[in-house]
């Protein structure tokens, strides 16, 4: 931490709300907050005692900036938006959970009824969401028995089946008019509101009518529509009395966690739940506020009529982010429901902490006790090198990234050597060591806290060599060593080099395992994909007609040389060959086959 910027920056910070965007030490926003005081939230970080979780984002902030609004709403909507667009690593990031079915009324010319889990801003009609697509297609096969819209996706030239059964308009030969598609669309609407009650009591009075005129194939129709809408609609135990669609929140705090519930009512009825568990560092009413503003940017969770918060919450503040009244419930069957949350997300977060708490000792643990073996600050960006090769042929090298003690396979590259004599290792690792932070400085890309290379101290110096005096960078650098049995053993690092003890069951010696043992099953698959394509090209080497070109062709159509040797003339000619060339190629490999009998 810088502490001198930081005193001075904190001096000036303004009495009013805005944004603060935390950077470390390469500038990179790692956290995004809102204030309504500026200068009282930001020095709050940097004075006074933290939980080791809040001290762990403090000691990586060496720099911030601050931006004012005019209002604490519009500190709330810019917060938002900072976070969607730098993604920092210690803010709520909402991108794992599930997306529910909905039914949607399409909002073409002639509507149909789908079922889809993206919501657009398309002017269709969506309801749900539905905990499971067998609720959703159940309830879409009612509403198709019912009401009459197309059910086809493409529009055919002549009425189907469905027409004849009553179950579509037929617009593939009829013009039907808009009124006709509004109000069946309003009684749809209707239905799936609770209105399904009213059209249960208008079949039951057709039945009847219908067996007193003895037109029992009829009344056997609608009996069996009836019998349906009690069996997809009425099957669930009734949590309301009324219909509206609410979503109930409820949220419980510990030891920096936060776990938030949501219950979804639709149709008075509790059909799902969705459950977040995420660190917090700041106070939890305004964290589940921030919670609540990304929970409805998803698109797949649309906005209900209602929704319901427990007592702490700022509802002023929250109502106007989400443009729509919130409620805090005083007594009955809602304040239960609220209640039921916060008592679920209370059980959810004490299942999940000792859970956490392994998870977090084998990552960021790991990586303090890395850091104070090595006397360096907690290394929370890890990059980490090993070559590959058998006797200098196919010479590949691979980068693997640890980002907070977990593996970042997005991250992860992959590199041929282009420069360096065969059997050089040292070249090779200079030259890959100085195409990747060429690279990191030339697009101003994050630099790792730590490099490790996967060797002894030749290649440890080959990559200082490129590190330090080509590029002129200040990263640590290490390499691990392996015993006799090809297990990890030691950690070499310093100026001089010397080893480092760390014990062989801590946290710290489990990580470089790890990330010896991804380097290296990451360098040697790559070796093996560059090494079987040179052996299926080698083979065809010396072949008549077949040069550079057409043996990538060939590769790329049938993939393997067990496949190129077992093809026949046709699908040598389907892969581009001309007649004459198929015909080589297949006596070619005949004849290996004879000579090798």
């Amino acid at each position: 931490m810088n502490n001198d910027l930081i005193e001075q920056k904190c001096s000036i910070l303004p009495d009013e709300p805005g944004c603060y965007l935390m950077k470390d030490r390469q500038g990179t926003i790692i956290y995004v907050g809102k204030a309504k005081i500026l200068k009282n939230r930001v020095r709050s970080y940097f004075k006074g005692a933290h939980d080791g979780k809040t001290l762990r984002l403090v000691q990586e902030i060496v720099d911030f900036e601050y931006i004012v609004t005019s209002s604490e709403v519009e500190a709330l909507i810019l917060e938002l938006h900072l976070i969607k667009k730098h993604d920092p690593k210690y803010n709520i990031m909402l991108k794992d959970d599930k997306t529910y079915p909905y039914i949607k009324i399409t909002a073409e010319k002639d509507p149909r009824l789908i079922i889809t889990r993206q919501v657009k801003k398309d002017k269709g009609k969506y309801f749900g969401p539905y905990p499971n697509s067998h609720a959703a297609h159940e309830t879409k096969k009612l509403l198709d028995r019912l009401y009459p819209l197309r059910k086809c996706q493409k529009m055919p030239n002549r009425v189907c089946l469905y027409y004849h059964m009553g179950q579509c308009l037929a617009p593939c030969v009829k013009k039907i008019e808009a009124n006709a598609y509004d109000k069946i669309i309003h009684e749809i609407t209707s239905f799936l509101n609770g209105g399904h009650t009213q059209v249960k009591k208008e079949l039951v009075t057709k039945m009847n009518s219908a067996a007193e005129a003895l037109e029992f194939e009829r009344a056997k129709e609608y009996r069996d529509q009836i019998s349906h809408i009690e069996q997809v609609m009425e099957k669930q135990k009734m949590t309301m009395n009324d219909f509206t669609s609410r979503d109930i929140f409820g949220f419980h705090v510990d030891k920096g966690w936060m776990c938030v519930q949501v219950f979804f009512i639709r149709q008075g009825k509790l059909i799902e739940r969705d459950v977040s568990l995420f660190p917090i560092f700041r106070d939890p009413e305004e964290e589940f506020i921030t919670f609540l503003g990304q929970f409805y940017a998803k698109s797949e969770h649309i906005k209900p009529k209602e929704i319901y918060v427990p007592m702490s919450t700022d509802i002023d503040l929250a109502s106007k982010l989400l443009e729509m009244k919130i409620f805090v419930p005083q007594r009955g069957t809602k304040k239960n429901l609220v209640e039921l949350a916060e008592k679920n997300a209370k059980i959810a977060l004490t299942e999940k902490f000792h859970l956490i708490e392994r998870q977090e000792e084998r990552t960021i643990g790991a990586i303090e006790q890395l850091g104070d073996s090595m006397n360096i600050a907690p290394p929370m960006r890890i990059e980490a090198f090993d070559n590959s090769h058998i006797h200098g042929t196919d010479a590949v090298s691979a980068m693997v990234v640890f980002i907070d003690g977990r593996a970042s396979k997005k991250d992860y590259r992959k590199y041929k050597t282009k420069t360096a004599a065969k059997h050089d290792d040292y070249g090779a690792m200079r030259e890959v060591v100085r195409r990747r932070y060429t690279r990191v400085l030339k697009e101003n890309l994050p630099l790792p806290d730590l490099i490790i290379i996967d060797g002894g101290k030749g290649q440890i110096e080959a990559a200082r060599e490129i590190i330090e005096d080509e590029l002129g960078l200040d990263i640590p650098i290490a390499g691990l060593a392996k015993d006799g049995k090809h297990q990890t053993s030691q950690l070499i690092y310093g100026d001089p080099l010397e080893l480092i003890p760390m014990k062989r069951t801590s946290e710290g010696f489990y990580l470089l395992q790890r990330i010896q043992d991804e380097v290296h099953r990451f360098a040697i698959t790559f070796h093996r994909q560059q090494r079987g394509k040179h052996t299926i090209a080698s083979s065809l080497d010396g072949i008549e007609g077949i040069g550079p070109q057409r043996k990538k062709l060939l590769l790329k159509h049938f993939g393997s040389l067990k496949k190129i040797q077992a093809a026949s003339k046709e699908e040598f000619m389907e892969a581009g060959l001309p007649s004459k060339q198929a015909e080589i190629m297949v006596n070619h490999f005949q004849k290996n086959i004879l000579s090798s009998e």
